[in-house]
């Protein structure tokens, strides 16, 4: 691609390659770019929703509360097994009970057991969090480019992972990505002295209610803070009056009111107090749930979160700086600078906490694109491009590794061509920046991540049947003689066993305990963990001693980075 000014000054493209030509076929119209982005976003994010195993802990804790809401009836509390979840807000719960209704409707064998009906509003809200950075970019940059950004924060492989799982994130990436997009266009227009489009008004508050029923204060936040520092810049807020306050706080309040009502009523209050007096306060005071890092980590972390576009992202920031009193640029400093520090300093960090920031780091990186800031002759610059390459090569030798080490010196011999394959076109992608052709390497760094997140999450992943501890004790209990068997776990105390064997999953508190659930009459299945089997043994006597086991499972937790046995019995009447 190559840059010359029009007759009014602004940059114009040209395209000069096979792959500019093929941009400017597929954003020859709106239909057509929505089109190709959701095609996109079907391929890096359809492969694995059925396969991979549910994703400890999060994610099967979100899912197996869902399915209790359908088990109860009760749509207003949310309760894992028989303890209140008072952390989030219901949206995603409602979301996923309905996903798995319409799965039972349709005829789904078992549908309160498959995870994959609990993806669905993740898979949805990612795909929508694509199609509204494509609309939001529309007000930055000429269509292709919108197109190329919107690609560009699909391919990344944090969107690609949240799509993969049952929780709140890839929905609230696509709430605040509607309520900033609307904002986006309200600022530029103030700017230019136009007018919005009839979108803006729904986009904003739409995307305000169902973030706040999805988690609570996040997409307030992300869109205050801009609105904060803009009308700062601007020397008045005026501007916000097109987004027509007072009726979206009333239809906000219209939409997210009742059920807030109805669960402090029915918890007694109970719910506001863990939310926000223990879960909220804990992020910010500590690293809640061993989740501490320094300032500092997300920067570190999303030189890989956000592969491909990273590196490219990261050349941007110089021309942010020189142009950060052009609205457009402002803004974009705006939407994200704030919001990315208050994260790094909160103690408590995870990943996908920054996920709605990235498709404005995605506008800005085709905004740098077509202002000719991508420079391969920068200091640096090469060195940079070089982690385009260098995360799917790393990954694909981590997984070797991990089949290598974890399952008896196997590799995961499927995904090795589409894992080959995503590594060689990640490196024509860095060779096609180093040769000053920038926007070849972004779609190829694009095709490459069409390439690796089927091949890791489609492929790879069953070939890794070490991580799949639950899912192989769920099998032993769907292979027993007997019919609904009464299943107890010593010891391997994991949400996705809870999942994938049933709310009434009985955890005994030692191995006495677990002796009495075995002896207790009916069809009954117990698992109990290598490190609780010497004190299982103990409970029985010595002239009987435990039955004999039914089957072993070994495997990897990756949650507590170590190995685990657990021995399975049975008793069948």
């Amino acid at each position: 691609m190559s840059t010359s000014l029009s007759a009014d000054g602004v940059p114009r493209l040209a395209s000069v390659d096979r792959i500019g030509r093929g941009l400017d076929a597929l954003s020859l119209t709106h239909a057509r770019a929505a089109a190709a982005l959701l095609a996109l976003c079907l391929l890096l994010f359809l492969p694995g929703q059925i396969s991979l195993q549910p994703m400890d802990r999060d994610e099967p804790r979100f899912a197996q509360a869902s399915k209790q809401m359908l088990e109860s009836g009760d749509l207003v509390d949310i309760r894992f097994q028989g303890e209140a979840r008072h952390k989030k807000p219901v949206g995603i719960y409602w979301a996923q009970a309905a996903a798995v209704a319409a799965g039972e409707a349709l005829g789904v064998p078992d549908a309160r057991r498959q995870i994959a009906l609990y993806r669905i509003p993740s898979l949805i809200g990612a795909t929508a969090s694509v199609l509204l950075a494509y609309w939001a970019a529309l007000a930055f940059l000429p269509r292709r480019l919108a197109l190329l950004a919107a690609a560009l924060y699909g391919a990344g492989l944090m969107l690609t992972a949240e799509a993969h799982l049952a929780k709140t994130d890839a929905l609230l990436a696509a709430c605040a990505t509607a309520s900033l997009g609307a904002l986006a266009r309200v600022w530029l227009a103030s700017r230019a002295g136009g007018t919005v489009g009839r979108a803006v008004f729904p986009a904003f508050w739409l995307g305000m209610a169902l973030g706040i029923l999805i988690k609570g204060p996040m997409v307030p936040l992300f869109v205050v803070l801009p609105a904060l520092i803009l009308s700062a810049v601007a020397r008045s807020g005026r501007w916000l009056l097109a987004l027509r306050p007072a009726a979206g706080l009333a239809l906000t309040l219209l939409l997210v009111a009742p059920w807030f009502a109805a669960i402090a009523w029915k918890s007694g209050g109970a719910f506001y107090a863990e939310a926000v007096g223990h879960d909220m306060l804990a992020k910010v005071g500590g690293g809640a749930e061993r989740h501490w890092a320094p300032p500092g980590a997300y920067a570190l972390a999303f030189f890989a979160t956000f592969w491909p576009g990273a590196a490219f992202a990261a050349m941007s920031l110089p021309l942010a700086w020189r142009a950060r009193r052009e609205p457009a640029v402002a803004f974009l400093i705006a939407a994200v600078l704030p919001a990315w520090l208050i994260f790094e300093a909160v103690p408590t960090k995870l990943p996908h906490y920054v996920l709605p920031l990235m498709p404005w780091l995605a506008i800005l990186t085709a905004l740098a694109l077509w202002r000719g800031a991508l420079d391969p002759r920068l200091r640096g610059a090469r060195a940079t491009a070089l982690l385009v390459p260098a995360i799917p090569i790393g990954l694909t030798l981590g997984l070797c590794l991990a089949g290598w080490r974890l399952d008896s010196h196997t590799l995961p011999w499927a995904a090795l061509p589409l894992l080959a394959a995503a590594c060689a076109v990640a490196v024509l992608a860095w060779m096609a920046f180093a040769g000053g052709r920038p926007e070849r390497a972004l779609v190829l760094g694009i095709l490459a991540s069409c390439l690796l997140g089927p091949a890791v999450l489609g492929v790879a992943q069953r070939s890794l049947p070490a991580l799949k501890v639950s899912p192989r004790l769920a099998a032993l209990r769907d292979r027993m003689a007997c019919p609904n068997p009464q299943v107890a776990s010593l010891g391997y105390r994991e949400p996705s066993l809870v999942f994938l064997t049933g709310t009434d999953l009985a955890l005994p508190p030692d191995g006495a305990t677990a002796k009495q659930f075995l002896e207790a009459g009916g069809c009954r299945l117990l698992f109990v963990e290598a490190r609780d089997r010497d004190d299982f043994n103990a409970a029985w006597p010595v002239a009987r001693g435990a039955p004999a086991p039914l089957a072993e499972v070994e495997g990897f937790n990756l949650n507590t980075g170590r190995r685990v046995f657990v021995t399975a019995y049975a008793v069948a009447p």
